[in-house]
């Protein structure tokens, strides 16, 4: 993993989202507070628990992760 999760996730940005992790990228791009840096899935995880509001469930973020680590 060279790069950043924020910056795999930022792959999947798109101006209108067809899925789950697509509104994830988008709103983690408007999250000021996204630990931008890590690279560690406890604490990308532990961030989102307390503050990804725009998460419907913990799942896209697990799918995403799931992504990143396979990339």
């Amino acid at each position: 993993m060279n790069k950043t999760f924020y910056h795999f996730l930022m792959k999947y940005r798109h101006p209108e989202p067809k899925d789950d992790i697509s509104r994830f990228a988008n709103q983690a791009y408007l999250d000021h507070g996204f630990p931008k840096t890590s690279k560690k899935y406890e604490e990308v995880s532990s961030y989102l628990e307390l503050n990804g509001f725009y998460l419907d469930n913990m799942s896209i973020f697990d799918e995403a992760w799931s992504l990143y680590v396979n990339d």
